[in-house]
């Protein structure tokens, strides 16, 4: 805590004597009010302020003076804030004070209805805890990352007779080699696909490994050295694998050198067909490094963090260099209260970002960040070796941030403009459709199927922003009494189930809350209270049809007691030709919008992505259907088993007619799994 927040603490604030120990705190989470020389307009009342200081008082005299981090709750149970301490005494005393807050600190305090405590072992731990816990929780006045997926990742196997080259996403529990991040799935396929043709490494799932009799399509095409079949010797395929190790640790000089090497030596010795196969895995390779936004010397390993901030919104653009290339970039878009630094804003994401993937050895930031020291030690602490988290003032490094703050610049003010384009669409659709105001949660409804088939409902929802993929949903038809491609039926299924749960997970007023009192739902994403939050409820739903399917949206949400949600049908028109659309609106006419209207064609926009969401879920399921294997339904029948049935029957239909003896005879199959087995395929024998 600063000397000056000191002074501004009565001498009797706390009753025990012990109010020096504040000295010891570190810096708090809050921005002085004299500090920032200008008055705060509040929002509260003052009352509930020193509500919520008494609450915390309360929480303070029992606290330790040691490392840990904290969570404040409100009334309802939600967490508010989790922050971390070196002093957990210290920290909670300066939200204590009650006087010299920030407006956002202030209104913090003043919803606070309950703190909880974890004590750690160091600083350090709790720094990872409450990286952790911000993730999970989503407290509302913290600094949220909201795009947290999994980067992809390169990875080269080593739990099999042949190593394996494929992209890989989440835990490493897979014995191998990673290599990333990648920004890009694109990134990654192209990578692959550049090294398969320069190390001729397999690229096939083990079972079909496993399984080959004669090589396969990329063995003819040169993108396999077919180890599946003994194409080539174990010990040169090894061989390949390591050159790809090599490649992608960065020996990539080394590597190439050595295949220019033996393309000379075949060229000399007349074998121009093996010379040719070096030339093409020297262009591959070279494929590789010449794709480069940004080209390095000196930086080997590092990822660089970049913000700008505009309109009170942040933009953190984040590049990823590894072996001397650059693997590509990401822009995030944090929420963050725009009272907070951008220093505060960087430092919080750094930490949540790397709170599930491990942090190369150079760090590089356009802000400083608080507590560097500390965030670099909790990052080390995760890998076998130092990770140092640096601000660089010349050099080349600084030019590799500069050029990550410029594109965190441009990434921002395209998102501002498109979020400005996409208001103005937003209020001339609720013009259109006569709305009494703009929608701000827009969602619409397709199906897809055949003939009745793998028959699933998409939902997609637009918003100020854009489309918000979070809130994405599908629905597998489940109803049997549904007869093969009745729409409206289906249709009916979808909006009852997606407004029943919704009227359970955020009743909209008293009775509908008791009535969802007795229910245990799952949270919506991003389910804040507060003002700024997208809403839970639609205010307006398209669905693609006509008067049919509007009638049976209609009917549907009638059952359920649902009749102020605006229901909108679009009909394609004649010949299913765009720019024809009927619109349908219970109550009122069909009507259509002038040709080459901008609200129109936003209105295709919307209907293209669900129809483009449904059709892809359809297809998806489709094909899981179409490629499922028997054995996958019989209980107590794992991978392994299945695996060692299929290696030693080579084919389901082999399985099927074979005798309960010979199932029991094969290797890792016991007594019971070939019960099971035989039972299945025989049960109406």
């Amino acid at each position: 805590m600063s000397r000056r927040a000191l002074n501004d603490l009565p001498p009797d604030t706390f009753d025990d004597g012990r109010a020096a120990e504040v000295e010891d705190a570190d810096e708090p989470d809050v921005s002085l009010t004299a500090e920032l020389g200008a008055e705060i307009d509040f929002d509260f009342e003052p009352g509930a302020v020193q509500a919520g200081t008494e609450i915390i008082r309360r929480f303070w005299s029992t606290l330790p003076q040691t490392p840990g981090v904290y969570r404040m709750f409100d009334a309802k149970g939600d967490v508010l804030y989790v922050g971390k301490a070196k002093n957990l005494k210290a920290r909670v005393a300066s939200y204590a004070r009650g006087q010299a807050h920030s407006n956002r600190i202030a209104r913090m305090i003043s919803q606070t209805a309950a703190m909880e405590f974890v004590t750690t072992a160091t600083e350090t731990e709790a720094l990872l805890l409450e990286a952790n816990l911000i993730k999970q929780l989503k407290p509302r006045f913290n600094v949220l990352m909201r795009d947290d997926k999994s980067f992809p990742y390169i990875l080269v196997t080593e739990d099999g007779p042949a190593p394996q080259i494929v992209k890989h996403r989440g835990a490493r529990r897979r014995k191998g080699s990673y290599y990333g991040p990648f920004a890009s799935v694109w990134a990654v396929n192209r990578t692959v696909n550049a090294l398969q043709r320069a190390f001729l490494l397999r690229t096939c799932s083990d079972s079909y490994y496993e399984n080959r009799s004669r090589p396969c399509l990329l063995y003819q095409i040169k993108r396999c050295s077919g180890p599946c079949t003994g194409e080539i010797a174990a010990e040169d395929y090894a061989g390949l694998a390591d050159a790809a190790r090599a490649f992608l640790a960065g020996k990539s000089n080394a590597v190439k050198d050595r295949m220019r090497t033996e393309m000379q030596e075949a060229s000399e010795a007349m074998e121009f067909e093996r010379a040719a196969r070096y030339r093409d895995r020297i262009a591959a390779l070279s494929a590789i490094q010449g794709v480069q936004g940004v080209n390095t010397q000196g930086v080997e390993e590092a990822d660089v963090f970049a913000l700008d901030e505009q309109a009170g919104q942040f933009c953190i653009e984040v590049f990823f260099f590894r072996n001397f290339q650059n693997w590509g970039n990401r822009a995030y878009f944090p929420k963050a209260d725009r009272s907070m630094s951008a220093d505060e804003v960087l430092g919080s994401f750094i930490g949540q970002f790397y709170d599930d993937k491990p942090a190369p050895r150079v760090v590089l930031t356009s802000h400083p960040i608080e507590d560097a020291e500390l965030v670099a030690a909790a990052l080390s602490s995760r890998v076998d070796y130092r990770v140092e988290i640096h601000r660089p003032a010349r050099g080349e490094r600084r030019n590799l941030v500069d050029y990550a703050q410029r594109n965190a610049k441009e990434a921002l003010a395209r998102r501002l403009a498109d979020t400005a384009s996409q208001g103005k669409l937003l209020t001339a659709l609720g013009q259109a459709l006569g709305l009494d105001r703009t929608p701000r949660r827009v969602e619409v409804y397709d199906n897809s199927h055949i003939m009745g088939t793998n028959a699933v409902g998409g939902m997609i929802v637009a918003g100020p922003t854009g489309f918000m993929k979070t809130y994405y949903r599908t629905f597998n038809i489940k109803s049997e009494e549904l007869s093969p491609g009745d729409d409206f039926g289906m249709m009916r299924e979808v909006l009852q189930r997606r407004f029943k749960r919704l009227l359970k997970e955020a009743p909209r007023n008293a009775a509908e809350a008791a009535a969802a009192e007795d229910s245990a739902p799952e949270p919506l994403p991003e389910g804040e209270a507060d003002g700024d939050a997208f809403p839970a409820w639609p205010d307006l739903v398209l669905i693609d049809g006509g008067k049919g399917q509007l009638e049976a949206a209609r009917t549907a949400l009638a059952s359920i007691g649902v009749e102020d949600v605006c229901l909108v049908g679009i009909a394609k028109g004649r010949d299913r030709d765009a720019g024809r659309e009927t619109f349908f609106i219970p109550g009122k006419p069909p009507f259509k919008l002038p040709p080459r209207d901008p609200t129109l064609y936003f209105v295709q926009r919307l209907r293209d992505e669900a129809h483009r969401f449904a059709i892809g879920t359809h297809r998806a399921k489709r094909k899981r259907e179409m490629t499922k294997n028997p054995l996958d339904e019989i209980a107590g029948v794992g991978p392994s088993r299945k695996r060692a049935l299929l290696h030693h029957f080579g084919t389901v239909k082999a399985i099927e007619r074979a005798a309960y003896e010979d199932l029991a005879r094969a290797p890792g199959v016991n007594a019971a799994t070939a019960r099971a087995v035989y039972d299945f395929f025989h049960a109406g024998a």
